[in-house]
C-alpha cells in the first residue's frame, strides 16, 4: 500500500482487522526459500527498534491501513502465481489476529513463512518460522536511532530494546514447535561470539536438534552500496563457522525500493 495512519496498537481497529503496511507480490529475498515467488503481508508495529531496520515504516515511523482478514486473504489470492505467503513486519506476532490470518491461509493450502524476532510465541499453523534474534549490534544509539525517519537521541528506546531483544524461552518454544531457520543480521566478525553463545543457549533450552545449516548469517544492509561492504565478509564468516550464508536478493535486485 502503504497508507499513513495512526500508530498501531494491539487492540486497535475492528475485531479481525490487522494493521497492514504493505501487501505485495515479489520473490522471497532471504533464507532457505530465497528466490521463491511469494506474497508478502507486512504488518505494522514492532516491540523492538533495530537501528538498521529496513522497514522503519513499521517500527520507528509506523504507517498502515487496517484491513479485515477476509480482505487480506482475497488480495493474497489475487496473485495466482504464488502458493507461498510471507507474514512479516515489524513484528507480526504482536498481533492476536495474525493467528486467525494464518489459519485462513493454511485452510487454503498456502505455505507460510512467518518472519519474527523471536521474542513472542504463538500457537498457529506456521510452515517455516524465520527467527531473527536481534544481536547487540541492533541496539539504537543516539547516532543511529530513528524517529520519523531521522536520527535522534533515543536513550529510552535503547534501554527498552536492549532489555527485550532476546527471550530464550520464546526462542526455544518456536524452535520446538516449528520448522525453522535462525537468521542473524551480521555486521562483522565481532558479532560471532554473541551468535555462538546464543545458539548454545537455545540448543540447551530446546528439545529439538538445531543443525548448523539451520543457522543463517545474513549481511547487514538495506542498500546495494551497504551490501557491497558486508556481503563478502559475512559469506567468509559462514564458511569459517560452518553456518549457512543467506543473500538479500530483493536488495540486489531492487535496492531499497518499497514493496520488494
Amino acid at each position: 500500500m502503504p497508507v499513513t495512519s495512526e500508530a498501531p496498537h494491539e487492540n486497535a481497529g475492528e475485531a479481525g482487522d490487522l494493521p497492514i503496511n504493505e501487501l505485495f507480490y515479489s520473490v522471497q529475498g532471504e533464507g532457505v526459500l530465497a528466490g521463491v515467488p511469494s506474497v508478502f503481508v507486512r504488518t505494522s508495529g514492532c516491540n523492538l527498534r533495530c537501528w538498521f531496520c529496513d522497514s522503519y515504516h513499521t517500527s520507528w515511523e509506523p504507517t498502515h491501513a487496517w484491513m479485515a482478514i477476509e480482505d487480506i486473504v482475497a488480495e493474497v489470492e489475487s496473485h495466482e502465481q504464488a502458493d507461498h505467503v510471507v507474514v512479516t513486519g515489524g513484528e507480526p506476532l504482536i498481533h492476536d489476529d495474525v493467528v486467525d490470518l494464518l489459519h485462513e491461509l493454511d485452510d487454503r493450502g498456502y505455505h507460510t513463512t512467518v518472519e519474527t524476532n523471536g521474542t513472542i510465541y504463538r500457537d498457529a499453523p506456521i510452515d517455516l518460522a524465520s527467527i531473527s534474534p536481534k544481536l547487540a549490534n541492533s541496539t539504537p544509539t543516539p547516532e543511529t536511532a530513528r524517529d520519523d525517519g531521522e536520527p535522534v537521541e533515543s536513550d529510552d528506546w535503547a534501554e527498552r530494546h536492549e532489555a527485550n531483544r532476546i527471550d530464550v524461552d520464546a526462542l526455544a518454544r518456536l524452535v520446538d514447535e516449528y520448522d525453522r531457520q535462525l537468521k542473524f543480521v551480521v555486521t562483522g566478525p565481532d558479532d560471532m561470539p554473541e551468535i555462538e553463545s546464543l545458539v548454545a543457549d537455545v540448543r540447551q533450552a530446546t528439545s529439538a536438534t538445531i543443525r548448523d545449516d539451520e543457522i543463517l548469517l545474513m549481511p547487514e544492509g538495506a542498500t546495494r552500496d551497504r551490501l557491497a561492504e558486508t556481503r563478502q565478509p559475512v559469506a567468509e564468516l559462514a564458511m569459517e563457522y560452518g553456518y549457512r550464508y543467506t543473500p538479500r536478493l530483493h536488495v540486489d535486485l531492487w535496492n531499497d525500493a518499497p514493496e520488494t
